[in-house]
């Protein structure tokens, strides 16, 4: 008749006391004991260590290259060197912008440019509404009352007191007021170019042209 006792389950073996696994024996105790506490020793997955190595290595290689020859650069004179190339491009393309600007290319060209218009009406109304007025009158109107002059000039009513060619509008933008100038009201034109890019300028100056388009139309035959 069989024997259907189970038979108990061998005693697990207590992990060796020892300083470090072993190959044969890979998990061991650590021979101190803090708090109750034991500490094991297991050895590390080829894959962790074979990273561990490769990562070692690659730090000699980099500090070596940073280092002792130069091979790479820190973020700040990365961003040094961007800047720098950024500027350039920057100063590119307002040389090339300022060779082709002309009278007949503000008239004919920017002036039409519905994007350009846009851009110009929007940096009209930030910057220079405040003098101008919104609608290039130089003028204010309160209910009841006859129009408030402005600081500025009228810029639609063909009368233009440094000069009506369309560069030299855009070069009192930019330069603002002649040093002889008394000004308006004794305000004068700020120089514009030191807070606006010359695409900028050139884009309000083509806005202003399209406000008086018919007194500009000579420029383009």
């Amino acid at each position: 008749m069989p024997d259907d006792t189970k038979l108990p389950d061998p005693p697990e073996r207590e992990p060796r006391t020892a300083l470090y696994a072993s190959k044969d024996e890979p998990v061991v105790i650590r021979p101190h004991v803090y708090d109750g506490i034991h500490e094991y020793d297991q050895r590390l997955p080829n894959w962790w260590l074979f990273t561990f190595y490769v990562m070692i290595v690659l730090f000699v290689l980099f500090w070596a290259g940073y280092y002792q020859f130069g091979f790479f650069k820190s973020d700040p004179e990365r961003i040094d060197a961007a800047m720098a190339a950024v500027e350039r491009k920057k100063q590119a393309e307002l040389e090339k912008l300022l060779a082709d600007l002309d009278n007949r290319s503000l008239v004919a060209d920017w002036s039409h440019n519905e994007s350009v218009l846009d851009s110009g009406q929007a940096a009209y109304s930030t910057h220079c509404s405040a003098c101008h007025a919104a609608d290039l009158s130089a003028t204010t109107v309160v209910a009841g009352m006859d129009p408030i002059p402005m600081p500025g000039l009228p810029l639609t009513d063909g009368e233009w007191k440094f000069g009506g060619e369309p560069m030299e509008i855009f070069k009192l933008i930019r330069n603002g007021s002649p040093p002889e100038s008394e000004g308006h009201n004794g305000a004068k034109m700020e120089a514009w170019g030191e807070t606006l890019s010359s695409k900028a300028i050139a884009e309000i100056t083509a806005f202003i042209i399209s406000r008086n388009r018919d007194e500009f139309t000579k420029f383009v035959n």
